[in-house]
């Protein structure tokens, strides 16, 4: 099933465990894959989108479990 919630910057912080302005550091830095939605100049993503992108992100212990 699809979770097409959508998130702002404060969701994608809870979510990854920092600060809101991480999450727009990381952003800035082009570390966040890009909005799947702008509103009024805010930017949204998808929780799938997010989720994989965390599973995705360089460091992540769990991707490291799976592979042996």
């Amino acid at each position: 099933m699809t979770d097409r919630r959508l998130w702002s910057y404060k969701e994608i912080a809870a979510h990854i465990g920092v600060q809101t302005d991480t999450v727009r550091s990381y952003r800035k830095h082009g570390l966040l894959p890009s909005p799947d939605l702008t509103e009024n100049g805010k930017p949204y993503w998808f929780a799938d989108t997010i989720r994989l992108w965390v599973a995705e992100r360089p460091g992540n212990r769990a991707r490291r479990a799976r592979r042996g």
